[in-house]
């Protein structure tokens, strides 16, 4: 018989975190981190880590592995992540699979493709080029991915226009037959799903209290570590910003403004993404909602 596998998804700041603590509670879960920013340290206000003394004691796992200037990848986190899930499976404990990085929940779930390898030369035709032009480019070849992968992510985007020009196929389409399942859980997915008009005020107010609660220090801080602004991390949403405010590059307010816009942006990437994903059952509203909260307990009792 296989174990239980609880994967909460949708789209940032639609409640994940809220209703993954009630649920670990009732159902004596240890939360497995899936979002590819939260893996690094020093990286807490702008992705809205919840905080150790807000926990309830309850494990969490995959968060605060890597410094922001290492290298972490989709097959990586494959292999940490069914690691950490056979460790709690010999606790007789639930794994709860919580984040918003849609591509690290299909490497866990389903493995990964056997992709070509890195082509240096291409690589360094295709990174000659600005990445606004490459995501255009990527549009033409492979729309499903364009979707999907920000605007900004020059790796990603180089990554899946590499994989198209050396196999004549589509990035989106090598990961409609992934290899290395895995085979000893059984996947719950519930998804959170609120009104689009919400969501965007919620969003909106989230980023307000980042900025008003020390992220441009946190930038600060980490830059004062030593690591560059160029790490992968630090180009992220908030992140990003926080730097070219930093550089004296856009105003603060500039810098908000764009933090919201590039985030409203990309709950909408995410949900393209999970309304593809198969088998997700969907709760329109957010996690942190009483009757939500109730609707996804009657529906996970009949698999506990």
């Amino acid at each position: 018989m296989r174990t239980p596998l609880l994967a909460i998804i949708g789209p940032t700041a639609s409640g994940k975190s809220d209703i993954s603590l009630c649920l670990a509670q009732q159902f004596q879960g240890e939360i497995v981190n899936c979002d590819s920013i939260q893996i690094y340290k020093f990286l807490e206000i702008g992705t809205s880590k919840v905080p150790r003394e807000e926990q309830r004691g309850i494990p969490h796992h995959l968060m605060d592995l890597f410094d922001p200037n290492q290298r972490f990848t989709a097959g990586q986190y494959m292999f940490e992540g069914r690691k950490v899930l056979n460790e709690i499976k010999s606790r007789g404990n639930l794994p709860l699979v919580v984040g918003g990085t849609g591509l690290y929940l299909r490497a866990l779930l389903n493995g990964l493709f056997e992709g070509p390898a890195q082509s240096e030369s291409l690589r360094a035709r295709l990174q000659q080029r600005k990445v606004s032009h490459l995501h255009q480019l990527l549009k033409k070849v492979d729309r499903d991915s364009a979707q999907r992968i920000s605007p900004r992510d020059q790796p990603k985007i180089i990554r899946a226009l590499e994989v198209f020009f050396l196999t004549s196929k589509t990035l989106s389409s090598h990961f409609q037959t992934p290899t290395q399942k895995l085979e000893d859980f059984q996947p719950i997915k519930v998804g959170l799903s609120p009104p689009r008009d919400k969501l965007y005020d919620r969003i909106e107010d989230r980023v307000d209290r980042m900025f008003s609660g020390g992220l441009i220090e946190e930038v600060k801080s980490i830059l004062n570590k030593g690591f560059s602004s160029n790490c992968k991390p630090l180009q992220s949403i908030g992140y990003a910003q926080s730097v070219s405010f930093l550089k004296g590059i856009i105003s603060l307010s500039e810098a908000i403004t764009s933090t919201k816009q590039a985030t409203r942006k990309y709950a909408k990437r995410q949900l393209t993404w999970f309304r593809k994903e198969k088998d997700v059952t969907w709760f329109n509203g957010f996690g942190h909602e009483g009757k939500i909260e109730n609707q996804i307990k009657n529906y996970l009792r009949q698999f506990t």
